[in-house]
């Protein structure tokens, strides 16, 4: 298969994606404009309960991730029992981790509070409660939201995904002033149209899923075997864990990295944090990408064939391209983005400097994460996470050294840690050789299965 194919199909597979990425960051956003009319209690309450609910993602993509590999790999295999078996899994993970959040967390809901508002009594802390009292039991719909949409990209339709997301969010764009203004419900209002809005969205998944060919095909196929629901929940685990430790890794590294920046200053803390914000536009764009390797390298060795190095290929020039043009555009607009989120004097000067020196960064970071899906799509996302693990350990201990030379310093440590990060995963995609492939037991060299397009879906939803 050429370069130009596996191109076209990873751009058609990433893009739907990365509007999907943008959706879900849109939703904390709009809450938070709403909240600001209620005072900077209720802005401290709500974006303090983001920040744990994307902490809690990290649970559920152990289920959502490894049900799309290993979808695809059944997909590319025309194998419906593996497909059956990856679904399957995708759903007992869910039912096993979403009653312990959901329930562990609404109980633990004042303790949580307190222990993310940095143990601060003032007027924040029953907001804060309230909110998670709404959002923590609605984080069933979330969390199942997360396995429809894997099961959806697994087979091949990712703009599904993505309509269902922007759904969502205009739906809590037209209910979040009528909870918490209208019925005057303030932060909880907040919640309850997030949760409405996305239970919503979860209903026309589940028409989506329905109404799938490739998932209809399956399930009116003959079964060739009848394997346990433990043994599948193990699978699906197996496949997406490293996934998930890969992410929560960063996550984890991203907060720990304040604490470091807080030895420089007060206002370089606002301007890590604004800026932050503003590369994420940019790093959703990789994540984009790599979920399209995931998929199509899934699909393919599914199928029997090996095309891992030019996917490979193809992932470097999409991601070292996306890279290069966010560098150019934080170096020429970083005083101009900073001004954007409202920020001015000694914190715009601190971000738009911060933003500037990025760049060798973010283009690492650019051909590490795209080149990671590669490695997840055939199941080399174990030794990934190690190396994520690792890097994320010298990058805290590099910034830490080099914090006294400010948020430069912090930057060159970031650039430094991904440099030894990129030359890992440089070594495993060298050495790159026919894989074993995981989850499918039917895996043929010369199935002529086709691949659903992104621009064509199998799934609608009304």
């Amino acid at each position: 298969m050429g370069a130009a194919e596996h191109r076209r199909k990873l751009v058609s597979l990433a893009y739907p994606v990365y509007f999907e990425l943008l959706a879900g960051v849109t939703a904390g956003i709009i809450n938070m404009v709403w909240v600001t009319r209620l005072g900077a209690d209720a802005v401290a309450a709500v974006a303090v309960a983001t920040n744990v609910e994307n902490l809690l993602l990290g649970l559920v993509l152990v289920a959502g991730s490894g049900t799309t590999v290993l979808v695809a790999r059944a997909r590319g295999a025309e194998d419906s029992a593996a497909m059956r078996s990856a679904i399957r899994g995708g759903w007992a993970l869910w039912a096993l981790v979403t009653p312990m959040v959901a329930i562990g967390g609404y109980l633990c809901r004042e303790p949580l509070a307190h222990l993310v508002l940095g143990g601060s009594d003032g007027g924040s802390l029953p907001l804060a409660t309230g909110y998670f009292s709404i959002a923590l039991p609605g984080i069933t719909v979330f969390f199942a939201a997360n396995v429809v949409d894997g099961i959806l990209k697994g087979t091949g339709d990712t703009r599904t995904p993505m309509k269902l997301a922007v759904l969502a969010n205009g739906l809590i764009l037209w209910l979040d002033p009528l909870f918490i203004l209208g019925f005057d419900l303030g932060v909880r209002g907040a919640a309850i149209a997030t949760v409405l809005g996305r239970t919503v969205a979860l209903l026309c998944g589940f028409v989506a899923l329905r109404r799938s060919r490739v998932l209809r095909q399956a399930a009116q196929a003959a079964p060739n075997r009848i394997g346990s629901l433990c043994v599948d929940a193990r699978r699906t685990a197996a496949t997406g864990l490293p996934m998930s430790i890969d992410f929560v890794t960063r996550m984890a590294g991203a907060l720990a990295l304040v604490a470091i920046v807080a030895r420089i200053g007060v206002g370089e803390v606002a301007a890590y944090g604004i800026a932050t914000k503003a590369m994420y536009v940019a790093t959703m764009a990789f994540y984009a990408v790599r979920q399209a390797a995931a998929i199509r390298t899934a699909h393919l060795l599914g199928a029997g064939r090996d095309e891992r190095r030019a996917i490979g290929r193809q992932v470097l020039l999409l991601a070292g391209a996306l890279g290069l043009m966010a560098m150019l555009t934080l170096l020429a607009a970083g005083p101009w983005i900073m001004r954007a989120f409202g920020s001015e004097g000694e914190v715009a000067e601190a971000g738009a400097l911060y933003l500037r020196c990025l760049g060798p960064y973010l283009t690492l970071l650019s051909c590490f994460i795209a080149l990671g899906g590669v490695f997840e799509g055939s199941g080399g996302s174990p030794a990934l996470a190690r190396i994520t693990a690792c890097g994320v350990a010298l990058q805290l201990a590099l910034a830490y050294t080099l914090s006294g030379a400010g948020l430069p310093g912090v930057c060159l440590a970031m650039a430094l840690s991904m440099a030894l990060q990129c030359a890992a995963i440089a070594r495993m995609y060298r050495r790159t050789e026919h894989p074993t492939v995981i989850g499918c037991a039917n895996s043929r060299p010369n199935l002529s299965a086709t691949e659903p397009d992104s621009h064509t879906p199998d799934n609608r939803f009304a």
